[in-house]
């Protein structure tokens, strides 16, 4: 059975190349980068390497690439960090109705210590209401925290116009974007877009898990979440995990090498899965339109069946899929994303997502269309018994 994996929201198979330039770390240049030895050069320069190679995709310093073990670190950071650092000046933070946990649980924590989390909401499709937001700029927000793409339903946040808007309204104000779900798919110049933290994975870009950076603007002030010996400036101390990141920019110079050419094969197969679907009976495609959504995600509410059903359905016919946030899929809860949007229970009981890399094909949407098409009237009949 051919295996056709359209899970790549969730994690991606790491690219030859950076699995080799790991193992060859791990083997061979394996020194601690502190060290002064020619070991200790070898390994500091595959870091060094990575900030430049990661630095050089979106037009930033170097020195402005902190190595973290993830996205989800990078989010901690960012968001503890700016808020800690810059509570005298204000105590009010601005988000979304629609963020990954890794910042809505950090939101919630930072409420908890008294700081005052606001929520823009979004409509049906998850456009942002950038009139809400316009408003509650007020002189005492510290920080605003938003997605790229959303990892549910890939709709996209207009961050350049939220970034002048913040600018304008708020200037003292840092803007913290969480890019794990657009880096390696859009180009992004934080300088321009106004973005002053910026936050990705490098397994949802063909690099090694366990990796992941934060772009930190040399204007923001934060405070550091780990203390020891005071690597990467003293932001985040202890010994990088130098393979990891030396896989990560192979991964990040591949996925920017060919970005126009690898956007345009997602852009290709998301278009042909959505027709697809569309012709189905008692499908809701949820997120935007066209090229307004992200060109990587698909998420869709196959009503009358369950999502974990359809989900292990399809995996018997080798299809991988996500009923939901890949980081939340255990917890019985609502999606918030769902929620937000205005989805019906039934929608959210009933989702399905799917997500592409460049190394998927039409043949492969083709042959999950016509599994589906073939398992929906089947598995509705027998949920009705």
């Amino acid at each position: 059975m051919k295996e056709i994996y359209f899970d790549n929201a969730a994690t991606t198979v790491v690219s030859p190349q950076a699995a080799e330039t790991v193992l060859r770390v791990m083997t061979e240049d394996y020194g601690n980068p502190s060290s002064l030895h020619r070991k200790g050069v070898a390994a500091e320069n595959y870091i060094k390497n990575a900030a430049k190679a990661i630095a050089g995709t979106m037009g930033v310093s170097a020195n402005d690439i902190v190595f973290t073990s993830g996205g989800t670190e990078a989010n901690n950071q960012a968001l503890f960090g700016a808020a800690r650092a810059n509570a005298r000046s204000g105590r009010k933070i601005l988000t979304t109705a629609m963020e990954h946990p890794a910042v809505a649980e950090v939101l919630k924590a930072l409420g908890a210590e008294g700081f005052e989390v606001v929520t823009v909401p979004v409509d049906g499709q998850g456009r942002l209401d950038l009139a809400f937001m316009e408003r509650e700029l007020t002189p005492d927000v510290i920080l605003v925290s938003t997605m790229y793409v959303n990892n549910e339903i890939g709709a996209v946040v207009p961050v350049a116009e939220v970034g002048k808007l913040i600018k304008s309204r708020c200037p003292n104000a840092a803007y913290h974007v969480d890019a794990i779900q657009a880096y390696g798919k859009y180009r992004i110049y934080p300088k321009e877009l106004g973005i002053d933290l910026l936050s990705v994975s490098g397994h949802k870009l063909h690099g090694p898990k366990g990796t992941g950076f934060l772009y930190k603007s040399e204007r923001v002030k934060c405070k550091p979440l780990l203390y020891g010996g005071g690597q990467q400036g003293g932001l985040r101390s202890g010994t990088e995990n130098v393979p990891g990141i030396a896989g990560l920019g192979v991964a990040a110079e591949e996925a920017y090498g060919q970005l126009s050419e690898r956007v345009e094969q997602m852009r290709l197969l998301r278009k042909r899965m959505i027709e697809g679907l569309e012709v189905l009976p008692e499908v809701i495609v949820h997120g935007m339109p066209g090229d307004e959504g992200a060109p990587h995600i698909v998420n869709a509410a196959f009503l009358g069946v369950g999502a974990e059903v359809l989900q292990h359905s399809l995996e018997d016919h080798g299809i991988y899929v996500s009923a939901g946030s890949a980081c939340s899929s255990h917890k019985r809860a609502g999606s918030p994303t769902l929620t937000a949007i205005g989805a019906t229970k039934e929608e959210m009981s009933s989702s399905v997502r799917f997500s592409f890399s460049a190394r998927n094909t039409a043949e492969e949407v083709d042959e999950a269309l016509t599994v589906l098409s073939g398992l929906l009237p089947m598995l509705r009949r027998y949920r009705r018994r």
